[in-house]
């Protein structure tokens, strides 16, 4: 299976930055009518913040300006044609969300606490912050924005409060969030080795038209992270703001895209803020991405989902880098 999928990338030479100013072209063009491109200890893994570290602040208006991601993505571009839509949903699978934030209000739909935790909030602070890249509401008075703005939170708690998490647990998650609605899974947890349960629920989501979006690992070089490895899965590296890939960052032929994942500023909670590195937040950019595309492009080949377009359109319209540049201050 490893060779399989390796063998699969060898013509991928490069990690592609999931700059995305290629992708509102993209969304031009749908406006135009025009189609698009086409480990056996007591915890297996958690969530990918090793290289993270965390500035707690106010907010006020002026956090906007303190988010190089979202305009990395071109989400401001893609916002004179879509902010997301309500009716589609977002899963992040983590340590929880703090669903109270004033800027997640009424944003998270539906919760599942799958520890031992004894609540579905976040304790831990990671998932809260995962959240706040994806939808923040984008109030212009107060607080951040999201990349999709408007679309809905799923609240799954795979993660416990310390960020551990098991792959059975992940792979039930997965499943209770394709069975209540969830188009999009964001999963920015690393579990240590393969896991036929965690594979099999991902490929159940996929044939179930959602997207899939995992975290490449922090501190891992170019060892295979799971379950960003599986091939239904996107597997997000973390690059800068000057789109060199970090150094901590997984990276390998198997990763599909890099996104901004060095310094990101999101939401912290009880209404906290502040910044945060590591391949998770680098696939909560590409969540947001998918989020924008879900109710933007057609079901070109007729299959009756459109995971695959919206999948085709992040991978086909990235800036494709010949050599991987190294971020020497991450």
């Amino acid at each position: 299976m490893t060779n399989n999928r390796l063998q699969a990338r060898q013509n991928t030479k490069a990690l592609r930055w999931s700059l995305l100013a290629v992708l509102s072209l993209t969304f031009f063009e749908l406006i135009a009518g025009s189609s698009l491109p086409v480990n056996t200890q007591l915890d297996d893994g958690k969530v990918a913040e090793a290289a993270e570290s965390c500035e707690a602040t106010t907010a006020d208006n002026t956090d906007w300006d303190k988010q190089s991601g979202i305009s990395q993505v071109s989400a401001p571009q893609a916002e004179q044609i879509t902010s997301g839509s309500f009716d589609t949903i977002i899963a992040i699978l983590d340590t929880g969300i703090d669903q109270t934030h004033e800027d997640l209000a009424g944003k998270v739909v539906a919760e599942v606490n799958l520890t031992h935790s004894p609540t579905a909030a976040d304790v831990h602070g990671h998932g809260t912050h995962i959240a706040g890249i994806i939808a923040s509401s984008g109030d212009s008075t107060f607080g951040i924005a999201g990349v999709a703005p408007n679309c809905r939170l799923m609240n799954v708690k795979v993660a416990d409060d310390s960020g551990a998490c098991f792959s059975s647990v992940v792979a039930r998650g997965i499943t209770w969030a394709v069975e209540h609605g969830a188009n999009i899974i964001n999963m920015s947890l690393v579990i240590d080795s393969p896991s036929p349960q965690l594979q099999q629920a991902i490929n159940y989501a996929w044939s179930r038209g959602v997207v899939v979006v995992a975290a490449a690992g922090n501190d891992m070089g170019t060892r295979l992270a799971y379950p960003a490895y599986y091939s239904n899965c996107i597997a997000v590296a973390a690059a800068d703001a000057d789109g060199h890939v970090a150094s901590w960052s997984g990276n390998g032929a198997w990763v599909d895209v890099a996104a901004p994942g060095v310094k990101v500023y999101s939401i912290l909670p009880d209404n906290g803020y502040g910044y945060k590195s590591g391949t998770s937040m680098a696939a909560a950019h590409v969540s947001g991405v998918a989020g924008l595309l879900f109710t933007t492009v057609s079901d070109d080949n007729g299959n009756g989902f459109v995971n695959d377009e919206v999948r085709a359109a992040i991978e086909n319209s990235c800036d494709e880098l010949d050599t991987i540049a190294l971020a020497k201050d991450a």
